[in-house]
């Protein structure tokens, strides 16, 4: 009986202090948001919107006479512990040529992601991209590759799941789904769930089901 009631009394008390650690938690992730906000936004000459919280502090590299814009309500997570699924990175924006685009929409959240634009990336509102994922426009070690960088454009409502990568060239419609570990060669309509080494179309979305974020 005396046990039942020790292990109450510590459960309780455990309660009361992880409430009071996560408040504690918040008043700083705020002060800590609001700091990040304007450090990105003054010093690195980048375009942030109202509201963005960020877990841990992504990386930024702007190629000088090149855009960075991200909207509104966005979330970047690079902490590794703020996405239970696993982070290997933190966020990496970057551009890498004068007059490249990176534009980032409204209410989007990327894990770990790494963006990397030489010409334009565009991504629409309410966009999400798993843990580890890679979206870029070029092919990235020229002295090899010897290509030409692509645009890329990721219309509204799009999901990207886990350890995908999208690379130059390709435009994903509007509600559509990408599977886990898909790497995006081509393009993708709008509605649909696509995946696959190269991803593919696997079956359109029914439209009661399209999953709105």
């Amino acid at each position: 009986m005396k046990k039942n009631i020790l292990t109450k009394l510590t459960e309780d008390h455990g309660t009361r202090l992880v409430l009071i650690f996560d408040n504690f938690k918040m008043y700083n992730f705020r002060i800590i948001c609001a700091y990040l906000n304007w450090l990105i936004s003054n010093y690195r000459g980048i375009k942030l919107g109202k509201g963005c919280h960020f877990f841990g502090l992504p990386h930024f590299r702007r190629y000088p006479f090149s855009i960075i814009q991200i909207g509104e309500n966005c979330t970047l997570r690079s902490d590794h512990s703020s996405n239970l699924i696993g982070i290997n990175h933190k966020c990496i924006i970057s551009t890498h040529q004068k007059n490249a685009r990176i534009e980032i929409g409204n209410n989007c959240g990327f894990s770990g992601t790494s963006i990397g634009a030489a010409i334009e990336i565009k991504i629409g509102n309410n966009v999400f991209v798993g843990a580890n994922g890679i979206i870029t426009d070029f092919d990235w070690h020229s002295e090899r590759s010897n290509t030409s960088p692509k645009p890329v454009i990721i219309h509204d409502n799009v999901w990207i799941g886990l350890n995908c990568t999208v690379l130059k060239g390709v435009t994903i419609g509007e509600n559509s789904i990408i599977g886990a570990n898909s790497l995006v060669v081509k393009d993708i309509p709008a509605n649909v769930i696509a995946g696959g080494i190269p991803c593919k179309v696997i079956k359109p979305l029914v439209r009661s089901t399209l999953v709105i974020f």
